[in-house]
């Protein structure tokens, strides 16, 4: 059970690098396409609006109408069950954030100096306008990077979030693909039960704390959730007493749940006296 997460910059030929990993190791490649359709039937939006959004270009409406954590769960969601069909690449959709705690999970950065993206896109799109190419890429890593910033917390561009980053400016795009092929097929990446074992737990959590802000909202925001063996970790600290056990009367409802594990302090507000007061004025007396 192979699982690749694989990021990609607009104009390094990712594509071509994640064709051909798929076509050497049998793997199912996730694009946008699949993504977006499942998406959209959740947010109640067209698909063309849920691809706009992503790219930055969509309308004040179209803004107004997607939720944005809304998108960030459903999207979520949406790989983590896509993950577990397993042998399958998944290009891009901050797959590499989501299952940055899984080690079973590839993960790869494709990238490219700006020259080489700009002559690879002004090919694509058959210009020579390079000043017009290179402000659509800016804008396009700007519109991802708030993406994922809006939704995971973090950059794309951290190289710690990756197994390996691959330029390829400078590596063939050939190399790059034995290079990741040969990675995969290492034992640490062929630990299917490992595997499976930790899509699952991440789906769980991922559909635990989709009802928790569905239920509570921002109350929840600061209440960490994990899975172990069907069993939800709640780690957090509120002033509200009663959140506690409301928070896990609601876990335990969620399908796939077996117990929880309830470690959210209750730490009543603390009352702020000042401790400074205005000292006594000093009886000087009267002259007389």
């Amino acid at each position: 059970m192979t699982v690749i997460a694989m990021t990609r910059e607009i104009g390094s030929r990712g594509s071509e690098v994640a064709a051909g990993v798929a076509a050497e190791l049998g793997l199912e490649v996730i694009n946008s396409e699949i993504v977006v359709t499942d998406v959209a039937g959740s947010l109640g939006v067209t698909q063309s609006a849920v691809q706009r959004y992503l790219d930055g270009t969509a309308s004040l409406f179209e803004r107004w109408m997607i939720d944005t954590r809304k998108l960030s769960r459903h999207t979520s969601e949406q790989i983590i069950r896509l993950a577990q069909r397993g042998n399958v690449l998944i290009r891009g959709w901050g797959a590499a954030v989501l299952f940055r705690d899984i080690p079973q999970v590839l993960s790869v950065r494709i990238c490219a100096p700006m020259a080489v993206r700009e002559k690879i896109m002004m090919e694509r799109l058959r210009t020579d306008d390079v000043e017009q190419i290179r402000s659509e890429i800016e804008r396009f890593d700007t519109a991802r990077a708030s993406t994922l910033e809006a939704s995971f917390s973090i950059s794309e561009g951290d190289t710690l979030l990756y197994h390996i980053v691959l330029n390829t400016g400078r590596i063939p795009i050939g190399t790059c693909v034995r290079a990741i092929c040969n990675l995969a097929r290492d034992q640490p990446f062929q630990d299917d039960a490992a595997t499976q074992s930790g899509v699952a737990e991440k789906l769980l959590e991922t559909k635990v704390r989709t009802v928790l802000v569905d239920s509570f909202g921002v109350e929840t925001a600061t209440i960490t959730v994990t899975a172990a063996g069907g069993t939800i970790i709640l780690n957090g600290v509120t002033s509200d007493g009663s959140l506690p056990a409301r928070v896990e009367t609601v876990v335990r409802k969620v399908e796939g749940v077996r117990d929880v594990d309830n470690r959210i302090a209750d730490v009543p507000p603390v009352s702020v006296r000042s401790s400074w007061s205005e000292p006594p004025i000093p009886n000087r007396g009267r002259r007389t």
